[in-house]
């Protein structure tokens, strides 16, 4: 059995596996659906079912809603193609397949002073994944999306050709794949911008938040000093309260800034998880009593007092819990976030956390940013605010997260594709006008729709 074996890094590929049938899920455990899977070690093994014109590609399964899921049709799991092809270590660019994840990136290159540029919540996203969805993190209002560290990819398309995208290579599909939710074909390798570092601490600064006039006002105040902002919010808070949290804001600490005790180890690598859930939790242990309870939790944990963190707690602090998702219970959960134009935003953030407070609908893990200017084409971030919001799925839910769809599109603003799972075609074509520009992209590389997904037909994304 070949085994690869990289800077370090081995592992030992399982045995091919046949097509089967199985029953799956995003993140949210919501919606699920039944999919033919397929795991290729190759872009051979992609063209034979490419005929079949019915194919999405996988990662980790770390988007929340439908976007990898294909009711009755194929699924192809690429975690096995994750081999990093080469290194240069004078510019800082990895070229690797598309199944690497940020977890096995940062395994390898953070002992050797170098890190991914973009990093979202989580670790555990593939390099395809994060072009599909063009992930974004705490420092998106100075680095911009994930868009901004890749150099160029290659990517089988639904004729058979691999065909290399970049900037200035295939342009409009290199654009139209960020945020494009692997509709555009399966990419294969991706040359990556990696960032030096000397540390892998961050120096850091929490401020308790009263209420969302006090947020605004820290946030300016502050935002300028830090490369990274992120709040954590209250969104059952009401009143006088409405909008309070913890925000916390932090730089790349240098070497000559940690303490003696840190500098021992200062590419610390991140340990691996020790707990999780193994089952799912019982859907009434998550109700607005238990949450205000968890929310001070939360509270306590964000208000650190500590000048450095590490990079685990600070960008990834829920993969310390192995399968925290199965805390929302059988039923699921989705994430709703979305993106507003700073313009009125005040006004209209207090009108969504009010109507959410006021929903009955269990918000839990809002987190609220900044972001800076927007790019590609149905990439989701534009300069304004965001806020993401956990709500365990619920006939009231349901029934409630248009009337949050029809808020957010009257203040100008959008929803997270990489998340949504809910969303109706009329109201995302009146959120994303720009696609039309998509689908002309979409008919010229892919004219028989022979990459489509749950979300593709919900959304009107098929040609």
């Amino acid at each position: 059995m070949k085994k690869c074996v990289f800077f370090g890094m081995e592992s030992t590929p399982d045995v091919h596996s046949p097509n089967h049938k199985e029953t799956i899920a995003g993140w949210g455990n919501y919606p699920v659906g039944e999919a033919t899977l397929v795991t290729p070690r190759s872009a051979g093994d992609l063209t034979g079912i490419l005929a079949e014109r019915n194919l999405v590609a996988r990662g980790l399964g770390r988007s929340y809603g439908d976007q990898a899921l294909n009711d009755g049709r194929y699924v192809a799991v690429c975690t096995h193609l994750n081999y990093f092809l080469s290194w240069d270590p004078v510019l800082g660019i990895l070229e690797c397949q598309a199944g690497v994840s940020l977890e096995e990136i940062i395994s390898v290159f953070a002992p050797r002073g170098w890190f991914p540029m973009i990093c979202p919540g989580t670790k555990f996203v593939t390099i395809g994944g994060a072009i599909a969805n063009d992930i974004h993190g705490k420092a998106h209002h100075i680095d911009g999306s994930f868009v901004n560290c890749v150099v160029s990819f290659t990517i089988l398309l639904a004729d058979g050709r691999i065909v290399t995208a970049s900037r200035t290579e295939n342009a409009d599909l290199f654009w139209a794949n960020f945020g494009g939710l692997g509709l555009l074909g399966v990419i294969l390798t991706v040359h990556l911008q990696l960032r030096k570092t000397e540390t892998s601490y961050f120096r850091q600064k929490s401020v308790v938040i009263r209420n969302l006039d006090h947020m605004l006002e820290v946030l300016n105040k502050l935002d300028h000093e830090y490369n990274y902002s992120v709040a954590w919010i209250d969104a059952l808070a009401k009143g006088n309260k409405l909008g309070s949290g913890v925000i916390t804001f932090g730089n790349a600490a240098k070497l000559s800034d940690l303490p003696e005790k840190l500098k021992a180890d200062p590419l610390k690598l991140h340990p691996k998880a020790k707990l999780g859930l193994p089952v799912f939790m019982p859907s009434f242990a998550l109700n607005n009593f238990t949450v205000r309870i968890l929310n001070r939790a939360i509270a306590f944990v964000q208000n650190s007092s500590k000048a450095f963190i590490h990079y685990e707690k600070f960008f990834f602090p829920l993969d310390a819990i192995n399968n925290w998702n199965k805390g929302y219970g059988k039923r699921g959960f989705i994430q709703y976030q979305f993106v507003i134009p700073e313009e009125n935003g005040k006004k209209v953030l207090t009108e969504i956390l009010e109507m959410i407070a006021d929903s009955g609908c269990t918000p839990f893990l809002n987190v609220f940013k900044r972001m800076g200017d927007g790019q590609g084409i149905l990439s989701f971030p534009f300069k304004g605010y965001t806020l993401a919001i956990d709500f365990p799925v619920s006939k009231k839910l349901l029934d409630f997260t248009p009337l949050l769809d029809a808020k957010v599109l009257a203040a100008g603003g959008r929803l997270y594709l990489g998340k949504d799972a809910l969303l109706n075609e009329k109201m995302f074509k009146a959120m994303y006008p720009q696609y039309k520009e998509w689908l002309a992209i979409k008919q010229k590389f892919d004219p028989q729709n022979t990459f489509n997904s749950n979300i593709s037909r919900r959304l009107g994304l098929g040609v």
